[in-house]
C-alpha cells in the first residue's frame, strides 16, 4: 500500500479524500499544521506528499521549498489559489505536479501514480543507467523508456539506441555504430544499420518530432534539446 503524507487544514476534505484513496490501496496520514507535517517526514516513511498552500503558521510554498531542499520525496501541490505565480513558484521550488481545487478524487489517484512512475524511473536510471529526457536508459535490465513508456526493442535496436543516448547530439558514423552492436555482423554493415535506424525512427516519432537525424557523409545523430 502506498503511504501518502498530506498537509491539509481542510479536515473535511482530508477525510473524504483519505477514504477514497484508501479504497485504491493508498493510505493517507494528514496533518493540518505544516510544522507537524514536516516533522513527520523525518520519523516515518512516505511515498509522496500532497500539499495545500493556504496553511496556518507557514505558507505552503515555503513548506514545498523546505521539503524539496531537505528530502527526496515527490510533491503534489493542491490549492484553491488561482494565481499563476503560485503554480510557477511551486514548480520552481520543487513540486512535481500542481492540481487546482476543486478536483475529482479520481484525478488525484491518476496524478499520484503518474508522479510516482516518473519519480521511480528517474531514481532507477540514476542507479542503473542514464536519464536524458524524454528517454530513460536502464542498463541493468537493458530497457529504454520513452515518455515513461517501455519501448519494445530488438537486441540490435537496443544496442544502437543506447549507444546514441550515451553520445547524444554527436554525429556518429555507421562504422562506430556497428562496432558497438554485437548483433550486427561486419558483412551486413551499413545496410543493416539503415534498416534498424528506420525501425527505431518509427518507434520514437512523437508529434512529428524527429529525434534521429541523418548527417550527410557521416551517419546519424540522436538530437535532443533541453526543452524536448
Amino acid at each position: 500500500m502506498l503511504e501518502v503524507l498530506m498537509i491539509e487544514d481542510d479536515l473535511e476534505l482530508a477525510t473524504i479524500l483519505s477514504e477514497y484513496l484508501k479504497a485504491h490501496n493508498i493510505n493517507v496520514t494528514n496533518y493540518d499544521e505544516p510544522y507537524t507535517g514536516m516533522s513527520a517526514i523525518n520519523t516515518q516513511h512516505f511515498d509522496i506528499l500532497l500539499l495545500d498552500l493556504t496553511l496556518p503558521n507557514l505558507d505552503g510554498l515555503e513548506v514545498c521549498k523546505r521539503v524539496a531542499k531537505e528530502k527526496n520525496i515527490p510533491i503534489i501541490i493542491t490549492s484553491a489559489r488561482y494565481d499563476i505565480n503560485d503554480k510557477v513558484l511551486g514548480l520552481e521550488y520543487g513540486a512535481d505536479d500542481y492540481l487546482s481545487k476543486p478536483y475529482d478524487p479520481k484525478e488525484m489517484v491518476a496524478r499520484i501514480h503518474s508522479v510516482l512512475r516518473r519519480y521511480n524511473l528517474v531514481k532507477k536510471s540514476d542507479e542503473l543507467g542514464l536519464s536524458t529526457y524524454p528517454f530513460v536508459l536502464n542498463k541493468g535490465s537493458r530497457e529504454i523508456y520513452f515518455y515513461d513508456e517501455l519501448l519494445d526493442l530488438t537486441k540490435a535496436e537496443y544496442e544502437i539506441l543506447s549507444f546514441m543516448l550515451e553520445n547524444k547530439n554527436q554525429a556518429l558514423t555507421r562504422e562506430s555504430i556497428a562496432s558497438h552492436s554485437d548483433s550486427i555482423s561486419p558483412d551486413s554493415g551499413n545496410k543493416s544499420i539503415d534498416v534498424i535506424v528506420g525501425r527505431l525512427r518509427s518507434k520514437i516519432e512523437k508529434n512529428e518530432k524527429k529525434y534521429i537525424v541523418s548527417v550527410r557523409g557521416i551517419g546519424y545523430k540522436l538530437q535532443l534539446k533541453d526543452n524536448d
